[in-house]
């Protein structure tokens, strides 16, 4: 199992149910893994640290099929390894976000989802947006609203 960054794998990274399940392809290409490394080495890992213990990824890498299945954006930046959805054992998605949001970390999306997880984005080669949503459901159909 290559090891993208101390706390972080390659196969985490990229794991998805939803392509199990469906029998997708869900293998990035190497400017994929390239940009999962920098999410990791610049974001997880500072976020981890943050934390103050694990950060579990439920959403990292996915395939534009994996995606579709999902119902992910067809924009998303899961789809070129700069975002992953994630959660940690410690304290819940709105605490986590909340401490992201005020750490000065460099990050080009932070969203809280539905308050059930946090999504990070990471863009190498250019200033990240420090962009901050939150979504929920409104009559069924998720709206972002920013913070």
């Amino acid at each position: 199992m290559p090891k993208l960054t101390e706390h972080f794998s390659l196969e985490e990274m990229t794991f998805s149910e939803t392509a199990v399940r469906h029998g997708l392809d869900n293998r990035p290409n190497a400017r994929n893994v390239q940009n999962l490394t920098e999410l990791c080495e610049e974001l997880l890992e500072p976020i981890r640290e943050l934390a103050g213990g694990p950060i579990n990824v439920t959403s990292g890498f996915r395939s534009p099929s994996v995606n579709s299945v999902v119902g992910g954006s067809i924009n998303s930046q899961h789809m070129s390894g700069e975002a992953a959805d994630i959660n940690c054992p410690l304290f819940n998605p709105r605490v986590l976000f909340e401490r992201i949001r005020n750490s000065g970390l460099e990050f080009d999306q932070l969203i809280n989802e539905f308050g059930s997880w946090v999504h990070v984005s990471f863009v190498s080669g250019r200033t990240n947006k420090r962009e901050v949503l939150i979504a929920r459901m409104v009559n069924g159909v998720p709206r972002f609203e920013q913070v």
